[in-house]
């Protein structure tokens, strides 16, 4: 039986992150350079719809990813038994439970596989249905080309569903690195094969088939790191019959993270599917890609965060608040270093990159792409300060979450529908919101968590 791990995250998990993270969401801005020469702004106002019809599926996973990782981790902790709420103190073993182990990793695919049937279904139906309510409105291009490039994009996020539980395995085990190396990899070969094959001019669907030999690759890569012989060994002599106890354990927080999910969502995307009823794909575009861009200095800005989550949540087993707060303290530091630098380069040399490459495509005017960065640190902060909080494997936040997200929904119609405020609505919905409540009260909750047990 194998020992339990002790999860110690260093510098080179967080270089290997940093690269991985602007490699996986920077993919999308490295392919400007093609994109932006090689198509038409209408094209790339689909591809912006095509993603966020891609966001909204994917929250169907509802918060279980998040849930198994966290538990996978407990269980490479030493922990002999998972609670629904908070961490068991019963027993800490120096060995790992690897009937545990087994009956999580079958719970994780019997949920995944029944969740990827409802994507598919939900893809093809309404997903197709909005779709196409939207660009038989204005599109001019190839409608051919959108309806292949759609059929495929739906079958691939349909598999990425599938395997969503290969990345909770290696980061619940803390494989950072070698998660983040096999990422790197997959999308070099994304990379690769999409811009050759827009130069052949396949369109978006160059970018599809790109998509899907990365998931690929990462997915077989994923199987091979995590599951040793030795490993396989083990579980193949394990009764994991009653794997289905661990879905009613995991549940009760997976559908608050779940709910908070669909906040988020309602919060962060609903502008770009609200706004396309009212502005036109041209305007849509300079929108996407500004946001694109933003996201990207976002995830690397959190990168530090996001490296530390599986020895915060191991950290939380051994109970060492000192250690929790020093990580939070340098994760706050780099947010906001990042946002100002990256910010200050995007303002000052976005539109120059983009006028060298000839590109069809412009990001939006200053003033709004410093209320967007404002707007992207004071949320990515109350983030980070629930994601400290969710490592108890409590979740006090899925309540303000919703109420946020209808709200923005609400706030979103008004501004654009009543007031005509276009792009500047789009931006200024979701920071009025949340800048009411959540901004705030998440890293105050937790602060004075940490302040008090140390």
């Amino acid at each position: 039986m194998q020992n339990s791990a002790v999860i110690n995250i260093g510098k080179k998990d967080v270089i290997w992150n940093y690269l991985a993270t602007f490699l996986q969401i920077g993919s999308g801005i490295l392919l400007f350079p093609f994109i932006l020469r090689m198509l038409p702004s209408e094209s790339v106002g689909v591809w912006s719809i095509f993603m966020s019809i891609a966001s909204f599926v994917n929250l169907l996973d509802f918060g279980f990813s998040p849930s198994f990782t966290r538990n996978i981790t407990y269980i490479f902790s030493g922990v002999d038994k998972l609670e629904r709420t908070g961490i068991s103190k019963e027993n800490t073993n120096a060995q790992i439970n690897i009937e545990l182990l087994g009956k999580t990793i079958r719970a994780m695919k019997w949920f995944y596989s029944r969740i990827s049937l409802v994507a598919f279904t939900l893809l093809i139906s309404a997903g197709s249905f909005y779709l196409f309510s939207v660009i038989n409105q204005s599109f001019k291009g190839d409608r051919l080309q959108v309806e292949v490039a759609w059929g495929m994009f739906c079958i691939v996020n349909t598999y990425n569903i599938y395997t969503l539980y290969y990345d909770s395995l290696m980061l619940g085990f803390g494989m950072v690195m070698k998660n983040k190396q096999l990422i790197i990899i997959s999308q070099i070969a994304y990379l690769c094969v999409s811009v050759t094959l827009i130069y052949c001019g396949l369109g978006l669907i160059s970018i599809v088939v790109g998509q899907a030999i990365a998931v690929g690759i990462r997915r077989v890569i994923s199987f091979r790191y995590f599951y040793t012989q030795s490993l396989r060994n083990e579980l193949k002599q394990v009764n994991t019959d009653d794997f289905k106890q661990i879905i009613t354990i995991i549940t009760p927080n997976s559908i608050k993270v779940g709910l908070t999910s669909i906040g988020a969502f309602m919060v962060l995307q609903s502008s770009i599917i609200v706004g396309s009823l009212y502005i036109s794909l041209t305007q849509l575009a300079s929108y996407g890609i500004t946001v694109q861009v933003t996201n990207v200095i976002a995830s690397l800005a959190t990168v530090y965060y996001s490296s530390f989550t599986p020895q915060v949540t191991h950290l939380r087993v051994e109970n060492n608040i000192v250690a929790i707060k020093n990580i939070y303290i340098k994760c706050i530091f780099l947010l906001v270093l990042t946002i100002i630098v990256c910010g200050v380069i995007l303002i000052t040399s976005g539109d120059w990159a983009l006028e060298l490459l000839k590109s069809k495509t412009h990001l939006l005017g200053s003033s709004m792409i410093i209320l967007i960065l404002l707007i992207t640190l004071l949320e990515k902060n109350h983030a980070i300060a629930g994601g400290f909080i969710l490592s108890k494997n409590e979740v006090p936040f899925f309540k303000a979450a919703i109420i946020s997200g209808i709200a923005t929904v609400i706030l979103l119609f008004i501004l654009i529908n009543t007031f005509n405020m276009g792009i500047w609505g789009m931006i200024l919905a979701p920071g009025i919101v949340q800048i009411s409540y959540q901004n705030w009260k998440w890293p105050y909750v937790l602060i004075k968590e940490l302040n008090s047990k140390t």
